[in-house]
């Protein structure tokens, strides 16, 4: 705990019910965005579904590249700056994406965003500056239902807003000078929701270093994320948990990018039912970070927390393609309800597993970094450790795609389950005792 003011209870609730909401704010922009992004792509010329993939991986490429660095310069001039900037950062990225009138403008809009995306990891150290370890995963929790309720809430404001009465009745109301589209209202409305998040950092958040610690903490130089990981995975506190974080990302994103065309092509659901399916995902995920991560953390080491959550995925991610299989020895409920049908019933059990195992392992996981990260490199080690996710998410979409279309349908999650055995492998080696990170003095990613 800092010696800063946060340290009280009332302003430490306050420092973490406002990081919360900021970071609710900014995924609700990013959340908004997701169900316009390939309608508003093919309006351009050259607009197919192979460049669509390369502006969902640009975002993950930059937050890759800036998590890192982000992380570190908040280990140096405090959490409330670089998350007010980066927020600022994503006003900007939105409205131009709104605005944009040829694909490269969408690109160096989504690249903006994604690099201003790369502010968990400062989030992730506020929380760590203000909470006890052995309350820290329950915290985390609450960042990561921030994460869920900005995918549940975000995609359903950017549907409302790209209807033709919405666009017409707020068109009717803006002056003439402003575009108002079914892809530019939306727009709008994320660089809003980042406005106000801006303000409410302004207005509500306590920094949570104070200048003492920002002084001591190491200078970070200008490398690149490829040699701060580099030398992260050659240190052993870190280097388990981050393979772990890659491949779960790697399996995971790959995954959810793959599940809508599975439930499209298997059960023959239009994209609102498919839309519901993500949403009662959603759902479980706040659930599973905000409530349940908390009281079983109170319980259990995180490794063993990080071993359960894991066994889920693996089991969940696996048997997905045999959904179907599941459903025809489940009764038929349609008596009770017209949609539960023995097909969804199947579909919805194994889905259940997916937000349970992933919410508690991304939790725990997160936790296990920051009990094995010095007090003055929280933001570094979260940074770096989100680069890795980045990156994993960079390529396991594409990668995952080419299976299910080259391979067959039931191919990428097969292969994202035995991708995530070895992570059962890595937390089981961790123990109990965890190991501090402390960068050696030829670590490229700090100057002494």
């Amino acid at each position: 705990m800092t010696d800063t003011g946060t340290t009280s209870t009332g302003s430490r609730r306050r420092g973490l019910a406002v990081v919360f909401f900021v970071v609710f704010l900014d995924l609700l922009g990013f959340g908004i965005i997701i169900p316009i992004l390939p309608y508003y792509t093919r309006t351009f010329p050259g607009g197919t579904e192979f460049v669509i993939g390369l502006l969902a991986a640009s975002y993950s490429a930059m937050q890759f590249v800036f998590a890192p660095l982000l992380g570190s310069l908040s280990d140096r001039v405090g959490r409330r700056p670089v998350l007010v900037v980066s927020l600022c950062g994503s006003v900007i990225a939105w409205t131009v994406f709104g605005l944009a009138d040829a694909l490269w403008l969408l690109f160096v809009s989504r690249m903006l965003a994604g690099a201003m995306g790369g502010n968990l990891s400062t989030a992730q150290a506020y929380v760590a500056d203000v909470t006890p370890p052995e309350r820290r995963a329950a915290a985390l929790g609450f960042i990561g239902a921030a994460f869920g309720l900005g995918f549940i809430f975000g995609p359903g404001i950017g549907a409302v807003l790209s209807f033709d009465a919405t666009v017409a009745a707020v068109d009717a109301v803006l002056p003439a000078a402003v575009p108002v589209t079914r892809f530019s209202l939306p727009s709008f409305a994320a660089a809003a929701a980042s406005l106000c998040g801006v303000v409410v950092a302004l207005r509500f958040l306590p920094e949570s270093k104070s200048v003492s610690e920002s002084a001591d903490a190491p200078t970070t130089e200008r490398t690149s994320s490829i040699s701060q990981l580099w030398t992260a995975v050659s240190t052993p506190g870190l280097r388990p948990l981050l393979v772990a974080f890659f491949l779960v990302s790697f399996a995971f994103s790959g995954v959810q990018v793959m599940f809508v065309p599975y439930v499209a092509d298997i059960y023959g659901y239009t994209a609102a039912q498919s839309a519901l399916l993500l949403t009662y995902i959603g759902v479980l995920a706040v659930v599973t970070q905000g409530v349940l991560v908390g009281r079983l953390s109170a319980r259990y080491s995180p490794v063993r927390l990080s071993l359960f959550g894991t066994g889920l995925l693996v089991v969940g991610v696996g048997t997905i393609p045999a959904s179907r299989l599941l459903g025809s020895v489940l009764p038929d409920l349609t008596a009770l309800a017209p949609f539960l049908t023995a097909d969804l019933l199947g579909l919805l059990l194994v889905l259940t597993l997916l937000p349970l195992g992933n919410g508690v392992l991304s939790v725990t996981l997160t936790a296990l970094v920051s009990q094995r990260a010095s007090a003055a490199l929280q933001g570094s080690a979260f940074g770096i450790t989100q680069g890795a996710g980045s990156l994993a998410r960079t390529v396991g979409p594409p990668v995952m795609g080419g299976l299910y279309f080259a391979v067959g349908y039931w191919s990428p999650f097969v292969v994202g389950s035995v991708l995530l055995l070895p992570v059962l492998w890595l937390v089981a080696r961790l123990g109990t005792t965890p190991d501090t990170y402390q960068p050696r003095p030829s670590d490229p990613g700090h100057a002494r």
